[in-house]
């Protein structure tokens, strides 16, 4: 038997076969998707609940020139798989290999690069809109999660795009009634009850065959469709966004999806406005153990698909998240006023234990930065203590709220910044490169940084206790297996550590000032130079006596960091000695002025120059060589 996918090679070949072929290319391509993500790691759950829309999308508009736009990103495998891209995938995500996203640089049907949440709708109306400037006959697709539509950015476009009632603009809204987690919030069960309604599906059926079969009908049947829908339920809020409802439909039935799609392709170019398919997909579909656990398959490592993720063990050295789940539900207990907050992220953020415990002061607002940060400072004014849980580059969508709404109103919110740093295969768009150079320029904000999972503990607790706004930002993965004190108590503000002192004469000192976890890479290097090293632990405020004190006998600083140079810690120390006109040898170590791409985060750090080795050698080649 003969391989349909082999023989595709773009979407052209794939528009050659015939429809009764296509329910056989999907099954293969699912499997394929398996295959290929069991065997380097990846998304999988996301991307098995899409092969079959994947397929009827390609399949019926004409791509590239159509536009598709994938929100959030992480289920368009199967898609790249069609485009070109299958031989590439054994490289998925790893350093030189093919992005997890959709990346303009990477192919032209990838129109629009995506992986944070509810941008598609904007991206496809503003493509929507130039072809009709352009007076292109082109359709812009936006194929957005149910969990994504949650954001308010999808309901902004909406809103400015269904002013347009010609505009060639269609959205797929893909229900799987969840995006890692569990969907949460109003909308999800507005969905719900949309789905679980027999006579307005009914009435949907009914006037989708009216419009198959009597195209000259079109407009009676129109005016049939929106009576039938007035007697049956009130307008639903996408068509009050001025968008043509259709739907819900089985996602994963090709004889549903593709004359379905032809219809909408068929609107949308005559002119009918913007439309709207609401499709029911369900999340790992095909293969039965992420049907049952799609938060396990999410993003799993490498694995068997025979056997399927064994649980293992729990690691011997906790992860940072799993240390700051521990000190918030630790906290929660020894103070009733916290409260935790998390946009979407409940197991990300290693909140899960809180939400059992504490199940009335959790809070997850979905996909919604802005909210949380917001919700976070009204509970702020009344006396509660918020703690954020969020991502260093998610809090960037949030950062005219914590400029406006928290700094600037200095209220004590608390923000626990996962993925500091580079985070490997999921690359520049998730690699919390920029946190410590947007934050520190924000007055009243205070940022730490700490250097191992108890200075970790202990900075959380300083944050805590703190009457001002603060930032505590820590890294994905484990550290190094430090002891973890069970103190609730805090440590002084502002005030660094010293690790090491050089025993060399003053004018040949240099002092290494470490801000967070990169300190471990240090060590090594500072007994070999025989080099002062310092724990700075806070960028905002700086130990400035320390630093004057230092400045006094060692002839060299360097700061080093695992954000962006620009901006950064490093720049915060050569303004303070600028501000107080002390003349120092100041070299900064950081991550350059760059967007890094995926790969394998040691390896990621060694071009970067940031392993033991790089460091060594850059300080060398400044101060000895």
């Amino acid at each position: 038997m003969t391989s349909p996918l082999k023989s595709i090679q773009s979407p052209h070949e794939l528009r050659k076969l015939s429809r009764s072929e296509l329910p056989a290319l999907a099954q293969e391509l699912r499997q394929y998707i398996l295959n290929s993500v069991s065997s380097t790691g990846g998304h999988l759950s996301s991307n098995l609940g899409t092969v079959e829309l994947t397929v009827a999308l390609h399949y019926v508009f004409n791509t590239p020139d159509d536009r598709l736009i994938w929100d959030v990103g992480h289920q368009s495998y199967a898609h790249k798989i069609l485009t070109g891209r299958q031989d590439q995938m054994a490289g998925l995500r790893q350093l030189g290999g093919i992005s997890g996203f959709p990346k303009r640089s990477e192919s032209d049907y990838d129109a629009f690069g995506t992986a944070h949440s509810s941008t598609s709708i904007s991206a496809a109306a503003g493509m929507a809109y130039a072809a009709q400037l352009k007076h292109e006959k082109r359709i812009a697709v936006a194929i957005i999660g149910d969990s994504a539509m949650t954001g308010g950015m999808a309901f902004e476009a909406m809103n400015h795009a269904g002013t347009n009632r010609t505009l060639p603009l269609v959205v797929v809204l893909n229900d799987n009634d969840m995006s890692i987690s569990p969907a949460v919030g109003a909308l999800n069960r507005y969905l719900a009850r949309l789905i679980s309604s027999p006579f307005y599906e009914a009435t949907k059926n009914g006037v989708g065959n009216v419009l198959s079969i009597l195209p000259p009908l079109k407009e009676f049947a129109k005016r049939l469709e929106t009576q039938a829908k007035g007697m049956l339920v009130p307008a639903n809020i996408f068509e009050e966004f001025g968008f043509n409802y259709i739907g819900p439909i089985d996602g994963h039935d090709l004889d549903s999806l593709v004359p379905t799609l032809e219809n909408i392709k068929r609107m949308s170019l005559e002119g009918d406005g913007p439309q709207f398919l609401h499709v029911v997909t369900k999340k790992g579909k095909g293969y039965p153990q992420a049907e049952e656990d799609p938060i396990l398959y999410h993003g799993p490592g490498k694995f068997d698909p025979l056997v399927g993720i064994k649980k293992s063990a729990p690691a011997s050295k906790p992860t940072f998240t799993q240390v700051f789940g521990q000190w918030l539900c630790d906290k929660a207990a020894a103070d009733e006023r916290l409260i935790g907050i998390t946009p979407a992220m409940c197991e990300g953020s290693g909140m899960g234990n809180f939400q059992r415990q504490f199940p009335t002061r959790y809070h997850d607002v979905g996909i919604a930065e802005q909210h949380a940060v917001t919700f976070a400072g009204g509970l702020a004014c009344e006396g509660l203590k918020p703690v954020v849980a969020i991502y260093s580059t998610f809090l960037q969508r949030g950062y005219d709220q914590l400029i406006h709404d928290i700094a600037l109103q200095d209220l004590p919110v608390v923000f626990a910044i996962d993925r500091a740093g580079l985070v490997g295969a999921d690359g520049a768009t998730h690699a919390g490169s920029f946190d410590i150079a947007y934050m520190r320029c924000i007055p009243n904000l205070l940022v730490m940084t700490p250097s191992d999972e108890n200075e970790m503990r202990l900075l959380l607790n300083t944050a805590y206790h703190s009457q001002h706004p603060s930032a505590v930002r820590y890294p994905r993965g484990s550290g190094t297996g430090v002891q973890i004190t069970d103190s609730l108590e805090p440590v002084p503000l502002g005030k660094a550590v010293i690790r090491r002192h050089s025993s060399l004469e003053n004018a040949k000192k240099i002092a290494v000032l470490a801000f967070g976890t990169l300190l471990q890479q240090c060590i090594a290097t500072s007994e070999s130079l025989d080099l002062t090293l310092v724990d700075m632990r806070f960028v905002k405020p700086l130990d400035e006596e320390l630093l004057k004190e230092l400045a006094l006998t060692h002839r060299g600083f360097v700061t080093i960091e695992d954000g962006v140079i620009a901006g950064g810690a490093g720049s915060a120390v050569q303004e303070f000695f600028n501000r107080e006109n002390i003349q120092v040898n100041l070299l900064q170590l950081g991550l350059p002025d760059a967007f890094i791409d995926h790969g394998d985060v040691a390896l990621l750090m060694a071009q970067c120059g940031l392993d033991q080795s790089g460091i060594e050698k850059a300080i060398r080649r400044h101060f000895i060589a």
